[in-house]
């Protein structure tokens, strides 16, 4: 005759009716059709995700693959609930977990793509790898197409002021063409021309827009040229 389950250790009945239920032992025990160890945790940098050991063996040469299947070459510890520990960034480890998951490349605006790549690399996984490349370089495509914008400025200055004034320009302000007044004055003894200086600076693409306005230095130049015009009036 078979031997009936029996339970050494049952649980106290709740309110003091019916007998009592199993064990905690005998509750934990994996419901009947469950496949052992299919599900996997891990624990990334602190954080803890729980996925399936075949959504971690999509690629076979990959690290997470390697600690699905216990490799002895693989140095791997686990914390007190069982989770493999990983030091990495839980943050970029998302869109790689996503992408065993359904095999697309998803990844939020507030993470670079350089990041998921970083990963892509540490876990080993060649078909990402070159999905992230691809997305990079297509960005970066996109920024080199955009035609490059100038900004110019026209300065007025005393012919003895213009090659101190050339000189000294900086912050990306290069000289692009000098206009003759075709008019003169005396300064004191001598016969001074005034001229017409045409300077442009290019706009750089930023993640925040264009940048348009002159630094404080350009701003200074300019205040400085126009103060000596001033007073030469």
């Amino acid at each position: 005759m078979a031997a009936e389950n029996h339970c050494d250790f049952p649980v106290a009945p709740t309110g003091g009716l019916g007998p009592g239920g199993p064990c905690r032992r005998c509750s934990s025990a994996p419901p009947s059709g469950a496949v052992p160890g299919k599900w996997v945790r891990l624990n990334v940098g602190g954080t803890c995700f729980l996925t399936t050991r075949q959504t971690l063996c999509r690629d076979p040469k990959s690290f997470l693959f390697r600690l699905c299947q216990a490799d002895p070459d693989l140095d791997s510890d686990k914390d007190e609930t069982g989770a493999y520990l990983i030091d990495r960034d839980p943050t970029y480890f998302g869109p790689v977990l996503n992408y065993l998951r359904h095999g697309k490349l998803v990844i939020n605006k507030d993470l670079a793509e350089e990041g998921v790549l970083e990963e892509a690399e540490f876990y080993n996984i060649t078909s990402l790898i070159k999905l992230v490349k691809d997305k990079i370089r297509e960005r970066d495509s996109k920024i080199s197409q955009v035609p490059v914008k100038h900004v110019y400025r026209v300065l007025q200055c005393q012919e003895e002021e213009l090659t101190q004034m050339v000189s000294t320009m900086s912050d990306g302000w290069k000289f692009e063409q000098l206009v003759s007044i075709g008019s003169s004055y005396n300064y004191g003894n001598e016969d001074q021309a005034e001229f017409l200086c045409v300077v442009s600076k290019e706009l750089h693409n930023t993640p925040y827009g264009t940048t348009s306005e002159p630094s404080e230095k350009a701003k200074s130049e300019d205040e400085e040229t126009d103060y000596d015009m001033n007073d030469s009036d």
